[in-house]
């Protein structure tokens, strides 16, 4: 409880008046708890009371609820994890798996007609297969705009 009490310090302190206000004609200890209830999950750990410093530094301008500091507590952007630095690649093995690519890459540069689909295309229309218009006028198109 000693979390929400702070909290409630810091939010009167930024609210003044309109926060009394805002706290209405209820028991404050009932308020207090139902806040801690609402605000569990953030006041767990360091790492998630994290998330209610970024809350309290990013307020709305009015008295937030429960409700709403609870969502403006979600909104908080997640802790970078911190991650090990990649290894680096065995220069042999990258040279051995390019020499295996090495074949593909120069057979396909020679073999490969950009426009091999719409020829296909338009044998298949003069052939008697029966295509969609559109396909057919597309396919036109590509081997007009050689």
């Amino acid at each position: 409880m000693a979390a929400i009490d702070r909290l409630f310090e810091r939010l009167a302190l930024t609210y003044g008046a309109s926060w009394q206000h805002s706290l209405g004609a209820a028991p404050i200890m009932d308020i207090k708890s139902m806040w801690a209830h609402e605000l569990g999950s953030f006041l767990q750990n360091r790492e998630s009371m994290n998330r209610v410093v970024w809350a309290l530094d990013n307020l709305p301008e009015r008295p937030p609820n429960a409700i709403q500091f609870k969502n403006l507590c979600r909104q908080a952007p997640a802790p970078e994890t911190p991650m090990l630095p990649s290894p680096p690649a065995n220069p042999e093995r990258v040279a051995a798996e390019l020499a295996k690519l090495a074949p593909l890459l120069t057979q396909k540069q020679e073999h490969t007609d950009p426009k091999a689909w719409a020829k296909r295309i338009m044998l298949d229309y003069k052939g008697g297969i029966k295509r969609p218009v559109a396909v057919v006028q597309m396919a036109r198109q590509a081997l007009n705009n050689v």
